[in-house]
């Protein structure tokens, strides 16, 4: 059914408003933001950066059943009391 609202031709959607204000400031303010969210951004940049080996290994563990064997190997060798395996998930 056609409301007023779904008649009107301008988009109420949040990217559409973020980027036709963003064409609506000059250039200095476009510069002083973009610094803004690069300091803002900057370390979640650098967490991801530092959590990529372990994301991989964790995706590596889900879709490979060796990788996982080698993660059980290990903690076999390692010789680590039953509550800790727990704290881990190995634990019976």
């Amino acid at each position: 059914m056609n409301t007023p609202d779904s008649l009107n031709s301008e988009q109420k959607n949040i990217l559409y408003l973020v980027t036709k204000n963003w064409e609506n400031l000059d250039n200095s303010q476009k510069v002083i933001l973009t610094k803004i969210w690069k300091v803002l951004t900057y370390k979640w940049q650098l967490q991801i950066v530092f959590n990529l080996p372990f994301l991989m290994w964790w995706a590596l563990d889900k879709s490979f059943v060796k990788v996982h064997e080698f993660d059980a190997i290990i903690l076999n060798y390692l010789n680590l009391p039953d509550w800790a395996l727990s704290f881990i998930g190995f634990g019976q």
